[in-house]
């Protein structure tokens, strides 16, 4: 194949791609559309074939010794997710935390030659790849930088808007200082083992959310890194996570797994592919003792309860010496009910809980407007926060908000039963 017909092919593959992402509703602008459709996605991701280049998939750039991604090129309709939260316009001096190279090359198409583009990144492999990649496309323009982004990049400051493309655990002061007046902070944030994208603003000495996207991104290195506490049910199978908190006696939950499993239904049922992204965050801020599931069935079957049709979902929540998880179960051709399996002396208790907040969930919160969030100092009192949830991290305090319910009325009845 010769290297026209290759430009060839790249450029009709680039169209085919921000065709898809458009009609997808990934991409509802007019810049964010021009920069996928001039940006060379190809160039940024060799030793793909150009098919992988340009498939809406996170391309790998580099693995961790135990095969975990550290550093990947994301895939195109997160990007856009972040870059339409953003909004950006020409002129604009953008800081992008987490490098790569190709999203820095869109962010300075939109932005345009009037504008400042700085991407930073803590492994050098990436940052000499990324200043390579951005050479070779012809945006040599774009500010290369290595460094722990927890410190930000104070050199090119104040930023107009900051994009992070890795999964931040918090948001630290540094931030926040070198947002200009009027700024946006588009960052994944992880809360409870749970990510979304935020466009935050500075509202006085506190940041609010804008919008919230579902996303998933590669974990944080550095000062800004944070490791969940992992505690072990059935050798290396089944575990909890707690991102956010700890469990105060972990051993209670010895042997809980060896019980018999107890099942409670909501009669709250779902198409198969109808999504539902405001019900974890809604068990986060209702039950006391959420947390994550991790399930490795690499090695078998680990024995977790679900009924037949049905499956588990990895949100859960722990009461003394019982837990449940959210789970479902056919009803229907094709619709699904949301239920929960517990264990423990208490399984069955914790598993209504659970189906209590579905029925909520369901009523009050499933088909309006999701939370808000909030980001404020780590030492703002208790009395000036908002009603919500309030997450503790290491620099800052988050709150998570929910819209008052107009008239809650009386709880909506459903058929309900336990399993064996």
């Amino acid at each position: 194949m010769t290297d026209n017909t290759d430009q060839a092919s790249a450029a009709e593959l680039r169209q085919e791609l921000a065709d898809g992402l458009v009609s997808g509703g990934h991409i509802t602008s007019p810049e964010v559309e021009a920069a996928f459709r001039a940006v060379p996605r190809h160039l940024f991701a060799p030793g793909v074939s150009l098919e992988e280049a340009y498939a809406d998939d996170i391309v790998a750039v580099k693995r961790d010794e135990h095969g975990v991604y550290i550093s990947t090129i994301s895939a195109p309709n997160i990007q856009a997710l972040q870059l339409e939260q953003a909004e950006l316009t020409p002129g604009m001096r953008v800081l992008e935390i987490g490098s790569g190279g190709y999203n820095a090359a869109l962010i300075a198409e939109i932005v345009g030659p009037g504008g400042e583009v700085t991407t930073v990144d803590i492994d050098p492999d990436v940052i000499d790849r990324a200043a390579m990649f951005l050479e070779t496309a012809g945006y040599s323009r774009v500010r290369v930088v290595l460094a722990d982004a927890e410190g930000g990049v104070p050199e090119s400051a104040p930023y107009d808007r900051i994009l992070v493309t890795v999964g931040a655990w918090d948001i630290p002061p540094a931030w926040i200082d070198q947002l200009a007046e009027g700024g946006r902070i588009v960052v994944p944030l992880r809360v409870k083992g749970v990510t979304r994208s935020l466009a935050l603003e500075r509202e006085g000495d506190h940041l609010v959310s804008r919008s919230q996207r579902v996303c998933g991104f590669v974990k944080m290195q550095g000062a800004g890194a944070h490791d969940e506490h992992l505690w072990l049910l059935r050798g290396t199978q089944v575990a909890l996570r707690f991102d956010d908190g700890n469990l105060a006696e972990p051993h209670k939950l010895n042997g809980v797994l060896a019980g018999t499993p107890a099942a409670a239904w909501s009669g709250v049922t779902v198409e198969r592919t109808e999504p539902f992204a405001n019900l974890p965050l809604w068990m986060m801020t209702a039950l006391p003792g959420y947390c994550t599931l991790a399930v490795d069935t690499s090695d078998g079957d680990p024995g977790v309860a679900v009924e037949e049709g049905g499956r588990w979902f990895p949100f859960a929540t722990v009461e003394g010496d019982s837990f449940a998880y959210l789970s479902t179960r056919p009803a229907g051709e094709s619709r699904v009910e949301f239920g929960a399996h517990g264990y423990g002396p208490r399984g069955g208790q914790v598993a209504k809980a659970i189906v209590e907040q579905v029925r909520r969930w369901d009523r009050d919160y499933r088909r309006g407007r999701g939370p808000s969030f909030t980001v404020w100092p780590i030492d703002t009192p208790e009395d000036v926060l908002p009603e919500g949830a309030v997450i503790t991290k290491r620099h800052t305090r988050v709150t998570i908000s929910w819209p008052e319910v107009e008239a809650p009325g009386q709880a909506v009845p459903h058929p309900s039963s336990e399993g064996e």
